[in-house]
């Protein structure tokens, strides 16, 4: 659940690399380079991009900016087709009936039944309605630090690849000890150091 709707899981980030100046004009050429293209009418398998956090339609942002202060809030909008592998099993099996009734076979040979099962799945992957997710993120340029707001080891693959491609930044995933070391300082980062880890039975 994103963080407008109340309750959030959120996973944060580190942002590495220099930002070009000046720097909100970067930021509206790269995020409309980036934004989300529709799949509906094609018959593309998957689609990602940026999408205001208010409204998943929005690719334009016409609505309400991303630009907040000192952060930048948008939301990565993925749109996949997905065959479910029983129903994709169903066409090959059916398919492979009529052609052995039509040629008068027993069997179908390897070659063929590569071939079928590939057509199969390109016919109900055109057929098949794109599945959309949504998911925000918060990005504080000020101190180099990102929410994303889901927990997924794969949207966060997808994250980090598209935000490395829109931005030309890397992220590092903040566990506690690197987000104790972005709050310290001084002393207190030499005492971080020198922490052990405890087993408590």
């Amino acid at each position: 659940m994103g963080f407008l709707k109340g309750t959030a899981g959120f996973v944060r980030f580190s942002t590495e690399g220099e930002l070009p100046e000046p720097f909100w004009d970067f930021v509206a050429e790269r995020v409309a380079a980036f934004s989300f293209k529709d799949i509906d009418d094609t018959y593309d398998e998957f689609s990602i991009g940026w999408v205001s956090i208010h409204n998943m339609f929005d690719s334009e942002f016409n609505f309400a900016a991303y630009a907040n202060g000192d952060y930048v809030t948008l939301a990565l909008r993925i749109d996949e087709r997905k065959v479910a592998p029983a129903i994709l099993k169903k066409f090959i099996d059916k398919e492979e009936e009529r052609i052995k009734k039509e040629k008068q076979i027993h069997k179908i040979s390897r070659s063929m039944r590569t071939e079928i099962k590939e057509r199969m799945r390109v016919e109900l992957m055109r057929r098949a309605i794109p599945i959309p997710s949504v998911y925000e993120l918060c990005w504080n340029v000020a101190d180099s630090t990102l929410l994303f707001f889901n927990t997924s080891s794969k949207a966060h693959t997808l994250l980090e690849d598209l935000f490395k491609e829109t931005f030309g930044l890397t992220l590092t995933q903040q566990i506690p000890y690197n987000t104790a070391e972005h709050l310290l300082d001084g002393d207190d980062i030499t005492s971080l150091a020198r922490i052990s880890p405890a087993v408590f039975v």
